[in-house]
Parts: C-alpha cells; structure tokens; sequence
C-alpha cells in the first residue's frame, strides 16, 4: 500500500508540473489577439512575447538538469517553482510590453529548471514495470497537455481574460511546492561542482541558436555565435571531469536516435499546434474557443493510446512502438495537407487528427524513455536535460520552418498545406532515425 501511494503522489507532482510548463506555451498560441489588443503591442514586440521565453528556456536547459544531480533534485525542484511562479504572477500583472517580455524570460528559466528536474526525479523513484508506465504518463503528457492545453486557453481567451492563465500558475505552483516539501525524498546531492565555463559557453550557444531562430534582426551573427560557442562547449566537455552535459550520453546509439527523432518530431508537432488553430479560425470562421475545442478528436484519441503505452510496450518493445507511431503520426500529417475550405472541418482536419493522435499517443513515450535508457545516477539529470532540449530546440527550429514555408506560398489555405505537408516529411525523416538508431540500439542491449 505504501508503495502505490509514494506513486501516487510523486507522479501527480511530476506530471501537475509538466503540465504548467505545457499550458503556458498553448495559452500564448490562443491568447495572442487579445494580448496584443490589451497592451497595445505590435506584431514584432508581440513575437517577444513568446521568443523571450523560448530563449531562456533553451538556454538554461542543460545547466537546470545539471543543477539538479549536484544539488538535490528536490531542492532545485522548489527553486524552479518559486521562479515559474513568481514569474507567471508577472506575466498575469504586466500592463506594457517591457514588462510582460521580462516575466516571460524570468518564467523560462523556471521551466528550464522543472522540466529536466521533473524527468530525473522519475528516473530516480521509479525502476522496472513503474519506471516504465511512470514515462509512459510522462511521454503522453507531453501530447495531451499540449491539446488539452489549445482548450483551456480558448476559454480563457474567448470567456474570461487571457491573464487567468497565468494567475492559475501561482496557486498551482504553491500547492507544487508544498506536495515537494510532504512527498519529494530529500537528497543532498552528489558530490561534484558546477563547470561553469561549460555553463556559461552553453548559455551563450544556446541562447544564440534559439535566437538566430526566433529573433527578427541579426539573425545571421547569432548563428555564427551560437556555432562558435556550443563548439567550445562540446570542447570543454570533452576536456573536463565533471561536464554539465556528458559526451557519453552520445556514445548511445539508441539515445542518439530518441534525440535526432525528438527533436524532428517536436519540430513537426510544433508547427502543426500553432498554424492549424489559426487556419481554423481564418478560414473556417472558428473562434478561439472552438478552435481549441476542435482539437479534441487529437486529445481524445491520445489520451485512450497513452494509457495504453506501457502494456503495449512490454509487447512490442520501446523501439517497434515508436515506428509505429511515427508512421502513423507522418500519414495523418500527409491527409491533412489536402484540406481545403470545401472539404471542410470533419474530413479536412478531424479525421486526420484522430490519426495523428493515435501516431502522437504512441510515439511520445518511447521517445522519453529511449532517451533516458540505459542512464544511471549522475548522467540522470544530464540525459534529462538533453531529452528536452531536443524537444525544445526541435520545436522551435521545426515552427520557423513551417511558418516560412507558409510564408512562401501565396494565400492561407495554400501555404498551410505546404507547412503540414513539410511537417510530414520531418516526420519521415524521425521515422528513418528510429528504424536505423533506436530499434537496433535497443536490440543490443
């Protein structure tokens, strides 16, 4: 009884966490009308309103995970809540762009911290037939929270006021800490210390990456940047005894191929979330609310798959899960590129995302726990941070990629089924780095 119950409780805290991350980036994609029209922001100052916190969030990502093997995964965890709360409380408050572009930097680096520390935590408590249903939850909320999320911030857009999803954050976050303090075991850490040269040329590289695509100016030196400095920092790491990130994690073939495929699938995924409500809303007269709403053939599916991941695991394997799913996912992808006005919303956009639901429900999990295999201790927390700045970086590199190639193509409807279409060969190309890196990597063990 004991045991179910430390399940319980240390996976609601993991996954409530998980999940504010998640809510704040859809409230942003359904919120931004009415964002711009409060604060009287334009169409560039109001890309900053998300890219301020796409910025710290990658950029901090690595030295979050880190942070946690070296000083307690509790201890960091809280630390990571008072900062995504305090700084959703800001966003809620912000009456000038200044302001809410800062709250929003502030909050990502509370995100960099819980979203590696969330995932090592896991890693920590749980092992075997648990460690595998507890990813198997964790994968899935990645797809469901993202969905579920498109609702929640077209009520709150549509019906209330786009702050609420902020304010939301800070009882939540409270409510976090104190289950943290009750439930969480209390660690002191490993022993070690901090590479800071490793830290601080990570920063800087990743900053400048997540910038150079999500910046409106000076775009082309933030590359150059982002290259010089993340090549240092591979340098460093090889050279130093105790990396923020080990280059082990790589030696991996399986790892490698989780993130080569996360990072192409977030990427299509990404792009998919935000282009599609907007389509909706454009073109098939949707308000934010129902746009949101339409996404529950996606949400429902997914979540039905979830559930059914770990059983489904222990019967396929991780890595013949993963290639189903990824198929599954690319051939809806592929059906929804031929939506148009006259096809309409059933047809042209429900039935190709119970599709993509099912592929989604599939896939996420086994990309978590194939990214995390074989990791032990202090590469826990490293590993962790890696899983996610895949999905982080991938998301946003995929959703530059997918909104240009929009941009190309004359007329919405057009450019839409570029994009998706674009997405879908992403999808491919994740589908061949599962099949040539994570199926036979996990055949070797």
């Amino acid at each position: 009884m004991a045991k179910q119950k430390r399940f319980d409780w240390i996976l609601l805290v993991i996954l409530m966490s998980y999940f504010m991350i998640l809510l704040d980036n859809s409230i942003i994609f359904t919120g931004t009308v009415k964002i711009a029209q409060d604060l009287h922001l334009n169409q560039a100052t109001l890309s900053w309103v998300s890219s301020a916190y796409s910025l710290t969030f990658g950029g901090f990502l690595l030295l979050g995970g880190r942070a946690g093997d070296l000083f307690g995964r509790r201890r960091v965890f809280q630390l990571g809540l008072i900062i995504f709360g305090l700084g959703s409380l800001i966003v809620g408050l912000a009456s000038n762009a200044p302001m809410i572009i800062a709250a929003r930097a502030f909050q990502g680096i509370g995100s960099a911290i819980l979203a590696p520390t969330t995932l090592a935590i896991l890693m920590d408590t749980y092992t075997g037939a648990e460690r595998t249903k507890a990813i198997a939850y964790y994968g899935a909320m990645a797809g469901i929270g993202a969905s579920v999320s498109l609702v929640i911030g077209g009520v709150f857009a549509s019906l209330l006021t786009w702050r609420v999803g902020f304010f939301i954050n800070v009882p939540i976050s409270i409510w976090m800490f104190y289950l943290a303090v009750k439930r969480l075991p209390k660690a002191s850490g490993q022993p070690g210390k901090l590479d800071w040269l490793g830290t601080l040329s990570s920063l800087i590289g990743m900053s400048a990456l997540v910038y150079s695509i999500v910046g409106d100016w000076a775009q082309l030196p933030a590359l150059v940047i982002a290259v010089l400095f993340l090549a240092g920092f591979i340098f460093q790491e090889h050279r130093t005894h105790q990396p923020i990130m080990p280059l082990r994690l790589f030696k991996d073939r399986e790892r490698v191929g989780a993130y080569v495929g996360r990072f192409l699938y977030l990427g299509a995924m990404m792009g998919f979330w935000f282009i599609t409500p907007q389509l909706m809303q454009h073109q098939l007269g949707f308000s934010a609310l129902m746009a949101g709403v339409a996404f529950f053939p996606l949400t429902i599916i997914n979540f039905i798959v979830a559930l059914q991941v770990a059983r489904l695991t222990a019967k396929w394997g991780n890595g013949g899960l993963l290639v189903g799913g990824i198929a599954l996912t690319a051939a809806g992808m592929l059906w929804l590129s031929f939506f148009t006005p006259a096809i309409g919303y059933w047809w042209g956009i429900a039935a190709p995302m119970v599709v993509i639901g099912l592929g989604q429900g599939l896939s996420l999990s086994p990309f978590t726990a194939a990214g995390v295999a074989h990791t032990q201790g202090a590469d826990a927390g490293a590993a962790s941070g890696v899983v996610n700045v895949m999905h982080q970086i991938g998301g946003s590199v995929g959703l530059a990629i997918l909104v240009t190639v929009q941009d190309l193509f004359g007329g919405q409807v057009g450019g839409f089924q570029h994009a998706i279409l674009t997405g879908a060969i992403l999808l491919a190309v994740a589908l061949v780095a599962a099949v040539s890196l994570i199926v036979p990597g996990e055949r070797q063990k």
